[in-house]
């Protein structure tokens, strides 16, 4: 019985239990995590009740005991139910043991087969990143597996050509190659063109093939090649550099004849529909490269339609349009940036400077919006305009698109490391999911025979499937909002006055002579800034002494209300190296206005950096609020504040 129509029979179940004469039952949903106790909502008291077959069956006798501990399941369950029922999703299944390790973009959904029946398409780096495998899975279950020859990097789903039966095929980007399947087969391997080696490594292996060269001299010119060398060495060479110096013999004897071949690999994958914006259209590969390049992929001959070359190495990819019209692509690179083309462009139109690492790249409507290693979500435009930015409680670990075609809606969902699930419309939150563990991984789409379905897999391999009711809707508000909403109000600002349209005339008639006089003011006042600091330094009433002999800095800070203060000097050692020793203050002062405690006291030795504060209280006499300077001499150098 497959998983829809296990469901399907469970609707019938409840729906027959609901119109049951002897009482109500809690609606509960499309699944039942608690089968509760069901003895006092039926006419025998002294029995449990519970659901078998969907008719209410008494399964033994109650004590009283047993009648207390139902009761704080009763409340358990109730409030699961409510908190069930206050949200917008259906817990369709959990798996905490999945054992299922990947990300976003190794994640597919489609209708392999053609029966209406869509699948899940996974792509597993497997537990630790070893034995990396292709999944099937229908509903809950594995349908198919196949190990794969390297990591995977991407999953996608798209139409080949026109032809009935119109099946999806599936391709699987793993190393260098792209994998190709139909109907759950293999239907076609594209391998990357191989690049050109370096000819000086050329040359070192075809000297060693002659052997005019010892192991440990090639390995010598190989390191200088890597360090200096803007073309990478090859897999052979990096290998080699790797061992130690008893294998490299053996591994030069048996590698010299073999020639050098250079290749890059995938790290990015995603669909452009070809000519047609249909949702079943054929669709072409972009492919994104380690050696900083986007390729088009014919979706029927697989040959390379258009190669673009961009400054940083693509790690997520965004595409909107048709390749055959009119298409822009997005692809946020390691670099940090994020760089926009268009049709027929070899390198890119627009950079997005981002401040941190991307984590995230997802296209809503016209935004893009990017999340980034700062725990904060940003919105652009196809222009690189930034529109908004919303903070994140915890750090993004993974982002997808959320599309309710029903309602026309779209909006970002980004999995946290608090172990939530934010979904977000522009920087409005629409709602929050909370999940036992970090989720690693989203997609949302058709599953089985449900439109709205979300899978989520967690960081310790889980498997989680929520459905949308189909009575939820996403109200704006409903969560919290990143800004708030008086900044969105627009300002009553006042009509042009005829004040202000005189002014305005007078500053666009006269702007000339306005700025000359601005111009006036401000070299007059730093030439009394000038004047007054040259002063300070003849009369030695600055802070900082200008001799390398006393290199100090003096700092005071007086506080109280009176007729009693604190005074605090903060010294400081200015010199780069050199420490001072037997430095004496002296507060020189009015002492008919003003009596200290302490005049004259030693400084301890100053570290050279460090800022050493120096306290003491000052008294004032006279009692017509007259004040005066008081001066610090250290040693014989006068400083004043």
């Amino acid at each position: 019985m497959s998983w829809d129509e296990r469901l399907r029979l469970s609707r019938q179940k409840l729906n027959r239990v609901q119109r049951l004469p002897h009482g109500d039952l809690p609606a509960l949903g499309r699944k039942a995590e608690c089968p509760e106790p069901l003895y006092a909502r039926f006419p025998e008291p002294g029995r449990y009740w519970a659901l078998r077959g969907g008719w209410p069956k008494p399964v033994a006798k109650a004590t009283s005991a047993k009648m207390a501990a139902a009761s704080s399941s009763d409340s358990d369950c109730g409030r699961a139910e409510s908190n069930e029922a206050s949200s917008k999703w259906l817990d369709a299944h959990y798996d905490p043991v999945a054992n299922i390790h990947t990300f976003s973009s190794c994640l597919a959904l489609a209708d392999l087969h053609g029966d209406g029946e869509y699948k899940l398409v996974v792509g597993d780096l497997g537990p630790g990143g070893q034995h990396p495998r292709l999944k099937v899975l229908k509903g809950p279950t594995v349908l198919t597996e196949s190990p794969l020859p390297a990591l995977p990097a991407a999953a996608a789903t798209f139409l080949m050509e026109q032809h009935e039966p119109r099946t999806p095929a599936l391709a699987l980007a793993s190393g260098p190659c792209v994998y190709v399947y139909k109907n759950l087969r293999p239907y076609f391997k594209f391998s990357l063109p191989q690049l050109p080696p370096n000819p000086l490594e050329q040359d070192l292996w075809n000297q060693a093939k002659e052997d005019r060269i010892d192991p440990l001299t090639l390995k010598e010119m190989l390191e200088g090649i890597r360090e200096k060398a803007e073309v990478p060495l090859s897999v052979q060479s990096l290998r080699f550099l790797q061992l130690e110096l008893s294998e490299m013999e053996a591994f030069v004897s048996q590698h010299k004849s073999k020639s050098i071949k250079r290749q890059t690999v995938i790290t990015t994958m995603t669909t452009l529909k070809k000519n047609l914006a249909d949702e079943d259209a054929v669709s072409c590969l972009v492919l994104g490269t380690e050696n900083k390049e986007l390729l088009v992929l014919d979706p029927e001959a697989f040959i390379i339609l258009a190669k673009m070359s961009l400054p940083s190495v693509p790690v997520f990819l965004d595409v909107s349009g048709q390749f055959d019209v009119e298409f822009r692509l997005a692809a946020a690179c390691r670099n940090g940036n994020i760089y926009i083309l268009r049709r027929d462009a070899k390198r890119p139109k627009y950079c997005i400077e981002l401040s941190a690492q991307p984590v995230g790249l997802v296209r809503v409507h016209k935004v893009l919006v990017v999340g980034s290693t700062q725990d904060s979500l940003h919105g652009f435009t196809h222009k690189g305009k930034k529109l908004w930015t919303v903070q994140m409680p915890a750090a993004i670990l993974t982002m997808n698109l959320l599309e309710q075609h029903s309602r026309g809606l779209q909006a970002v969902m980004a999995g946290l490391a608090n172990g939530e699930v934010r979904i977000y419309r522009d920087k409005t939150l629409l709602n929050v999911i909370r999940t036992p563990d970090a989720v690693t991984s989203l997609c949302f789409g058709r599953y089985g025979r449900e439109d709205n379905t979300l899978i989520m897999t967690t960081r310790g391999g889980g498997l989680i499937i929520k459905i949308l009711k189909r009575t939820a809707v996403f109200v704006e508000g409903g969560g919290e909002a990143g800004p708030p909403p008086a900044q969105a109000l627009k300002l009553n600002v006042p009509r042009k006055t005829r004040l202000y349209v005189d002014q305005t005339l007078r500053e666009r008639e006269a702007g000339t002579a306005m700025h000359r006089t601005f111009q006036t003011d401000l070299y007059l006042l730093r030439l009394r800034t000038a004047r007054a600091y040259v002063q300070a330094l003849e009369s030695s009433l600055n802070p900082v002494s200008v001799t390398a002999r006393e290199p100090l800095k003096l700092h005071a800070v007086v506080q109280g209300l009176g007729p009693t203060f604190k005074l605090t000097l903060h010294l400081q050692n200015t010199s780069a190296a050199r420490p001072i020793l037997g430095l004496l203050v002296c507060f020189l002062y009015n002492e008919v206005l003003y009596a200290l405690p302490r005049a004259f006291f030693k400084v301890p030795l100053l570290v050279p950096g460090l800022s050493y504060p120096l306290e003491t209280f000052v008294e004032s006499l006279s009692d017509k609020g007259i004040s005066d300077i008081i001066k610090v001499a250290p040693e014989r150098k006068s400083l004043a504040f």
